[in-house]
């Protein structure tokens, strides 16, 4: 039979040390009589583990009915707004009526070589507004993607009317207004030859801020003196490699600031 017995003197061991929780490390070098100490052994030891910190304690008391889960931490984005989408351009046929004072009968196109292009562009307000052109009946699609190009890229324009608004399609009175303008039936400034304007195969955009300059360094409109400057950078100025001028330069139109004189920074012809 296996003895079961424990002595009294490695009983009293076992309760000092449980009662203490001091030397627990002892207990291993205890000597049992038997299995039947087992019991008291595992008691020791559990007095002996370590007890719950405060914040273990804390952890597993309860919540009580009702309490809500906090919801998991995220971290919030932020869309921007999407860019409006431009209307449709419209496409219309002109009468020498609907041209007014941007065409005679001396002009080298017949109205039926022109067409009127409604068109939205990008305003200095942050507002989509609509325009019109008119073109070479040949450019009317040209014309349509290198705008759309412009008010994705929130290209600036102040406005865009045709030249018959000024008295007698007074181009320089247009050029002062910032107009951004395309047909117009006049010459280039002291040379007596057509201009590629009155082909309707040019745009001039935001002249006031793309003035022309001279080999003599006068310039046009008037009014420009201050974007004479080229080192400025301001909305609705156009300089080399800008996407707004790519917008043109990669569809083939020549933009005249890429001349060497005369220098006409608001300037895009195609021919």
């Amino acid at each position: 039979m296996t003895n079961l017995s424990i002595s009294k003197a490695q009983l009293t061991e076992l309760i000092s040390a449980t009662n203490r929780k001091i030397g627990c490390g002892r207990l291993a070098a205890v000597r049992f009589a038997g299995p039947a100490a087992l019991a008291v052994m595992t008691a020791a030891l559990v007095a002996c583990a370590p007890s719950e910190g405060p914040e273990d304690s804390v952890a597993a008391q309860q919540k009580p009915p009702g309490t809500p889960t906090a919801a998991p931490e995220t971290v919030r984005t932020v869309t921007p707004s999407p860019l409006p989408q431009p209307r449709p351009a419209e496409v219309h046929s002109v009468t020498a009526a609907d041209l007014g004072a941007t065409w005679r009968p001396e002009c080298p196109v017949p109205p039926d070589a022109l067409r009127r292009v409604d068109l939205d562009y990008w305003g200095f307000d942050g507002r989509t507004h609509r325009g019109r052109l008119v073109v070479h009946r040949e450019l009317t699609d040209e014309v349509v993607d290198v705008f759309a190009d412009l008010h994705r890229l929130r290209f600036p324009i102040e406005k865009m009317h045709t030249a018959d608004l000024y008295p007698g399609a007074d181009d320089e009175l247009s050029m002062r207004d910032n107009n951004t303008s395309a047909f117009n039936c006049r010459d280039i400034p002291g040379t007596g030859n057509w201009s590629l304007h009155a082909y309707g195969r040019a745009v001039d955009i935001n002249p006031k801020l793309n003035p022309y300059i001279d080999r003599r360094g006068e310039f046009e409109p008037a009014n420009a003196g201050p974007w004479v400057d080229r080192a400025r950078t301001e909305p609705g100025m156009l300089h080399d490699g800008d996407a707004a001028v790519r917008a043109f330069t990669e569809r083939g139109w020549r933009w005249g600031g890429h001349w060497r004189t005369p220098l006409d920074y608001q300037h895009f012809e195609f021919d």
